[in-house]
């Protein structure tokens, strides 16, 4: 009789798959949503220029490859090193293993003393160097800034510079107040549209001139490609 060793089966690596959505809503009511979006888009424009700053809404941050259960999706997090485009969700392992050094949470009446306590563990422990908690409904900022070990309270957060971004928080009759870096007023959408739109009509008009004196010089005998 002939024995036949069998010989031992390899089972493949289990595909993870980390799904680009947590089935939560982005905002549960329109002040929490229309806070969202001023943070993010003005966030947007501060940084349009630098290709390696990448700024997020309620993208899905997962730090640890392996595990698609350990994951949070800030409101608004920047990104400092790694490069604009788009992303289904945040894979740390694949950005250079670099994390969020900021991130945004815009507080709903739904939000609970425990939830916030994990995010803000799951901040401290995964690098993040500043976060901030704005409750529009009670026009309450919170800050922490990573110290020597963690993220510490900032104590004194009205007139607050980040470090990181080098945008202001501050206080008026309107209530909160962030500004630029150059010390512009943060914009909705509808004023950064408008800023647009005169920008645009401004470079249009420039235009429109160097077209007719174009036009005059040539009547004139003279190429103003020459010039």
């Amino acid at each position: 009789m002939i024995s036949q060793t069998q010989q031992p089966t390899t089972s493949k690596p289990k595909t993870i798959h980390y799904p680009d959505s947590d089935g939560q809503p982005m905002a549960d009511n329109t002040l929490q949503f229309r806070w969202i979006v001023i943070i993010k888009e003005n966030l947007d424009l501060i940084f349009a220029d630098d290709p390696e700053v990448f700024v997020a809404g309620d993208l899905l941050w997962y730090p640890v490859e392996g595990d698609n259960r350990l994951r949070r999706a800030p409101d608004a997090m920047v990104v400092f090193g790694r490069p604009k485009g788009d992303r289904g969700s945040y894979k740390q392992w694949e950005e250079d293993n670099i994390p969020p050094q900021v991130v945004f949470e815009i507080l709903s009446p739904g939000n609970t003393v425990k939830e916030m306590a994990q995010k803000q563990r799951f901040y401290d422990k995964f690098g993040v160097e500043e976060y901030y908690i704005y409750d529009p409904d009670h026009n309450d900022l919170g800050g922490l800034q990573r110290g020597e070990q963690s993220l510490e309270v900032i104590e004194q957060i009205s007139d607050w510079v980040s470090p990181r971004l080098g945008i202001r928080f501050d206080w008026t009759e309107e209530g909160l107040t962030l500004y630029r870096p150059d010390g512009s007023r943060f914009q909705t959408l509808q004023e950064i549209k408008a800023e647009r739109d005169v920008a645009q009509a401004e470079r249009d008009a420039a235009q429109a001139k160097a077209d007719r004196l174009a036009q005059r010089l040539r009547e004139l005998g003279v190429n103003p490609d020459n010039l």
